[in-house]
């Protein structure tokens, strides 16, 4: 026993799991970028998904939907072994446990593909967590497959992917209006929510998720600051839900609302992307709006995307502050302390960003970003398929529900209204000048 204590190589490899992600997260940024790998994750349909006339003889016979799936189970497993092992965790039965979740998360993608699903902007986490709770609350899970329940780890090497994904540079090119807003309305409506939520009296770690989810960018958010701030699985799952659901009516009648109003293309694209929490919403309620309004909703909806990374690092800053517990209230926090509670994977996400945004060609940073796009989001489903199957509904009850649920739908309120004044004031009265 004092041997294995001692063991150079056993402390030297435990790295603890949030510089394990980011170790996992650049090994695969690295290997997409050096190999050129250009297989994204498997999807079906195509853009406009698939429906009951679909061809699936040929979808399900195409070699390249067979190919992705192999290739992308193979290379999912080995980052994640690499993570499991520097966390300094044994792999046990981790095999065939994540080969029935990575299948599960096959199936939470076929579904979401589903062309009515697509044109109503619900994305594929939202299936991958309903999934995952039908069969965690129908079945007990055996052994085998709570091995391959890594949730933690998903979810942070998919935010460190993510940083790949957004950069900076498109943002500053694309005008400055669309990061002003960007700014100003994640800073007010992250307080406005937080504030609202705590007179509710809904707790800190709740008050916190659900600010950042209205304000910021909706699931992605939501994701890091739960990862940021180390929050309950159970209740980013009910924040999740209720991003996806309330951006379906949003989706549908803003445009038609700001059409009503007479607003300009320009305005009702930049209050749209302030205002709906989803990407996929996002656009379509652009498309909507019409191709000036398609634009200037992906613009700003990028903006608000770009500020996630730092909105991150100082929630995180502020968390581990807040944190330091009762009896040391009032008293000097060591920065030693913060920086043990900074979660560190939110460096590998701002740093992935920079090197992707300043160091990479566009033309690399494009071709290798899209692949590592598709596995950000695939991190995230094998995230929310394990989140699901560890959570049963008997947990909502204790959670005092609707609470959150209001705070949340009064945050949202606040958002459309305060955002729909600052992209009138920066779009249509100064930008017109």
């Amino acid at each position: 026993m004092t041997k294995n204590n001692n063991s150079p190589a056993e402390k030297k490899i435990n790295l603890g799991q949030d510089w394990a992600s980011v170790v996992a997260g650049f090994v695969l940024i690295l290997f997409v970028v050096i190999t050129g790998y250009a297989i994204v994750t498997p999807s079906f349909g195509g853009k406009a998904g698939w429906n009951r006339d679909h061809d699936f003889s040929g979808m399900f016979g195409a070699s390249s939907l067979w190919s992705s799936v192999l290739f992308t189970l193979v290379i999912f497993a080995v980052i994640a072994i690499i993570g499991i092992l520097l966390s300094g965790e044994k792999i046990r039965k981790y095999f065939t446990g994540f080969i029935a979740i990575f299948l599960l998360a096959i199936l939470a993608q076929f579904v979401s593909s589903y062309a009515g699903f697509k044109n109503l902007g619900l994305e594929t986490v939202l299936f991958s967590l309903v999934i995952g709770l039908l069969i965690g609350n129908l079945i007990r899970l055996p052994e085998w497959l709570r091995a391959g329940v890594q949730t933690e780890l998903f979810v942070k090497i998919g935010l460190v992917l993510l940083g790949a994904t957004i950069l900076f540079k498109d943002i500053l090119s694309a005008g400055s209006f669309g990061l002003i807003q960007a700014v100003i309305v994640v800073t007010v409506v992250w307080y406005f929510a937080f504030w609202i939520s705590r007179k509710m009296k809904v707790d800190d770690e709740f008050s916190t998720m659900l600010a950042s989810a209205v304000s910021i960018c909706g699931v992605s958010a939501a994701i890091a600051t739960a990862g940021a701030i180390n929050g309950d699985k159970k209740k980013l799952s009910f924040i999740i839900s209720l991003v996806l659901i309330i951006a379906i009516p949003m989706m549908i009648f803003l445009p038609v609302i700001a059409r009503w109003m007479g607003l300009s293309e320009v305005v009702t694209g930049a209050w749209l992307g302030g205002t709906i929490d989803t990407t996929g919403a996002v656009v379509a309620a652009g498309t909507i709006a019409g191709e000036t309004g398609l634009k200037y909703a992906t613009i700003v909806k990028f903006s608000q995307n770009v500020l996630l990374g730092l909105a991150a690092f100082a929630i995180s800053i502020f968390w581990a502050y807040r944190s330091r517990g009762a009896g040391e209230k009032g008293q000097h926090v060591p920065a030693r302390i913060i920086w043990d509670r900074f979660p560190k994977f939110v460096l590998g996400f701002i740093l992935a960003s920079l090197v992707f945004s300043f160091i990479l060609s566009p033309e690399t940073a494009q071709s290798s970003g899209k692949v590592i796009k598709s596995f950000s989001t695939f991190w995230f489903n094998l995230a929310f398929i394990s989140i699901g199957l560890e959570t049963r509904f008997a947990d909502f009850k204790h959670m005092e529900s609707k609470k959150p649920f209001y705070s949340f739908l009064i945050a949202q309120t606040f958002n459309i209204f305060f955002t729909l004044g600052v992209s009138y004031l920066l779009f249509q009265l100064i930008g017109s000048r």
